[in-house]
């Protein structure tokens, strides 16, 4: 049985490498910290399958050419030249359409050279309750960004570089990156309908705690509303029920764990909070149409 199916910057950097059409001098890559500068997305993208990967590290990039419509935490992504795109860690993300000429810029860390480099204050889209965004960036900022990741590279590359320096300019990007985030949300809050923030809400709340709160109740609770009112507009802004939403979450993380870990049905009941095994593999049967054991095998 395969390990977890991840996409851990060890295995960027190992996938990177491999490709040997690729010049790695426009990349700085550890096993805590990526810099990338217009990295071969096609080729790597090519070599990984249209599975959905658990990215245990978060990602920041900037789209500067191209296209893509990955689903980031089940929800469908379409990627503009022009946007930027933060992913948490831990989300799940699969990129299944995009086209060859996709190019951009970023960085990929773990949350403890994040917390290196910003010490004990930590920017909004960083206190855990965002899990994705993407949004247009004005010419103006995407310069600034840019400018800002170009100088880190440079950096990076001298023989003997300052860890503190690489440090501060790391967190000059996550502050900058935060900073326009947050003037998007103030901007486009007051646009939108109480209805689609509500539903907003939820869908980043699913994606959150799909693991262990299976019912409406809980979401509705933490939305301030009734689960009857909460349903409504799920399914007003979607075409998919509340409990649509939920049960694809957890059907979406049970078969990563049956098709990608040597885990026991009964220890994944037991991780995704069943009640016991037995009612695990009646919903599982329920929902897909096979048992727990025909997926894990493939059948």
């Amino acid at each position: 049985m395969p390990s977890l199916n991840t996409l851990t910057l060890h295995e960027l950097r190992e996938l990177l490498r491999t490709d040997t059409s690729h010049q790695l001098l426009d990349d700085y890559i550890t096993d805590n910290l990526v810099v990338a500068l217009n990295p071969p997305v096609n080729q790597l993208l090519a070599t990984l399958s249209e599975d959905t990967y658990a990215l245990p590290e978060m990602r920041i990039m900037v789209l500067t050419q191209g296209t893509s419509q990955p689903v980031i935490n089940l929800v469908p992504r379409q990627l503009e030249a022009g946007d930027i795109v933060f992913i948490s860690h831990n989300s799940l993300v699969q990129v299944a359409n995009y086209s060859d000429n996709m190019q951009g810029f970023g960085i990929s860390l773990t949350d403890e050279l994040a917390s290196l480099a910003l010490g004990a204050t930590m920017p909004h889209m960083l206190d855990g309750h965002i899990r994705d965004f993407h949004f247009r960036l004005a010419p103006q900022e995407q310069q600034l960004l840019w400018d800002i990741h170009a100088l880190l590279l440079r950096t990076l590359a001298l023989p003997e570089r300052p860890s503190q320096v690489v440090l501060q300019l790391v967190a000059a990007f996550l502050w900058q990156t935060d900073f326009y985030w947050s003037q998007y949300e103030e901007q486009h809050r007051h646009c939108r309908t109480r209805e689609q923030q509500l539903f907003t809400d939820f869908v980043q709340l699913v994606s959150q705690y799909a693991t262990e709160q299976h019912h409406i109740g809980f979401y509705a609770q933490q939305l301030c509303i009734s689960s009857r009112y909460m349903s409504t507009l799920v399914k007003q802004a979607s075409g998919k029920s509340a409990k649509q939403w939920i049960d694809d979450a957890i059907i979406t993380r049970i078969k990563t764990h049956l098709r990608h870990t040597d885990m026991s049905v009964a220890q994944i009941a037991d991780a995704m909070h069943f009640s016991n095994a037995a009612f695990f593999c009646k919903y599982f049967k329920r929902m897909t149409g096979i048992t727990a054991r025909a997926y894990r095998q493939g059948l």
